[in-house]
């Protein structure tokens, strides 16, 4: 989340629970991969012509050099994700870090404001937003023909995308053994004031992803009350307070954003993520959940998660 989704948060709050009802997806045709570029050694980009969505979409996909298989760890970008390349090769270490590590790193292009979810009406600025579809059945035998994935998965995101991973396990359980999320909301009753405030701040219609609030499609898409889906998955979360911490001393161009608009941010989501942990707990169903004392919500943060969480998923993907 940007500047202007800050107001949304108090909203967010206030706004109650849902009833969970679940209807299962609609199986799709094949994608078709019309595309590869080989950036670098480990490094490829694929082009896939999504039957769902009517369009091609870029898949960027870190992986090791030469043959083998190995599981794969599905990296969802944010609201407003990077052009040309995933915002998490673009802000942080990723492609160093996941160098040398015998796992897949999946990076879908593209999906600003998506909530990488099926949209129930084309939207008139976005168009035609299947990310569901796409990410948990045309993409998965892809990435399994092409990258030597073993077909077992972990997905995670940071902010909008973390909120969209939780989302994902929850109703495709059988396809993730891990989950993580780096400052997002996995409660979307609580937030769904701020989903829609950052839907409508980027042009699209929130109504035409799953109508209106109350529907039964919200009670759908919420992890809180789908939260049994979860079961047996290894669960990380992060989250800081919004009080400038260590990367708010170092020299960036966006230190004053990162203070007084993403530090209000962060507070809300670390709320979120307490009330998310309650949920959890009240099922018995364990995660681990790093609580930083400050920190905003910002990239460097982020870039830390992603370190400290692959002590989690890792191991549960066998990676």
């Amino acid at each position: 989340m940007r500047r202007r989704v800050v107001a949304a948060v108090a909203l967010s709050f206030s706004l109650g629970v849902l009833v969970p009802l679940v209807s299962q997806p609609t199986r799709a045709a094949a994608a078709q991969v019309v595309g590869i570029d080989d950036l670098s050694s480990t490094k490829s980009a694929v082009f896939i012509d999504s039957p769902s969505m009517g369009k091609t979409i870029q898949v960027q996909v870190l992986h090791p050099a030469g043959g083998g298989t190995r599981p794969s760890y599905y990296l969802l970008d944010g609201l407003d994700p990077g052009v040309g390349q995933s915002t998490w090769t673009n802000a942080t270490d990723a492609e160093a870090f996941f160098a040398g590590k015998n796992v897949n790193v999946v990076l879908p292009i593209g999906g600003q404001a998506s909530y990488y979810t099926d949209w129930q009406q084309d939207d008139p600025h976005f168009g035609r937003y299947k990310w569901e579809t796409f990410l948990t059945e045309e993409l998965p035998p892809i990435i399994d023909a092409r990258f030597g994935g073993n077909g077992v998965n972990a997905i995670g995101g940071l902010s909008m995308g973390g909120n969209a991973a939780f989302i994902l396990a929850a109703r495709d359980p059988q396809l993730y053994r891990a989950v993580a999320g780096y400052s997002a909301c996995p409660d979307t009753g609580l937030a769904q004031g701020a989903v829609m405030f950052s839907i409508a701040n980027r042009g699209g219609d929130p109504l035409e992803m799953w109508g209106a609030p109350g529907s039964r499609a919200w009670a759908e898409h919420d992890p809180s009350l789908l939260a049994e889906g979860l079961r047996g998955k290894a669960i990380y979360l992060s989250t800081g307070t919004g009080i400038p911490g260590p990367h708010e001393a170092e020299i960036k161009p966006q230190l004053a954003e990162n203070i007084f608009l993403g530090g209000p941010v962060e507070l809300g989501i670390n709320t979120c993520t307490v009330s998310f942990e309650r949920r959890l707990r009240s099922l018995g169903i364990p995660a681990r959940i790093d609580y930083r004392p400050t920190g905003t919500h910002s990239w460097s943060y982020w870039q830390d998660g992603l370190h400290a969480s692959w002590l989690t998923l890792g191991p549960a993907i066998g990676a």
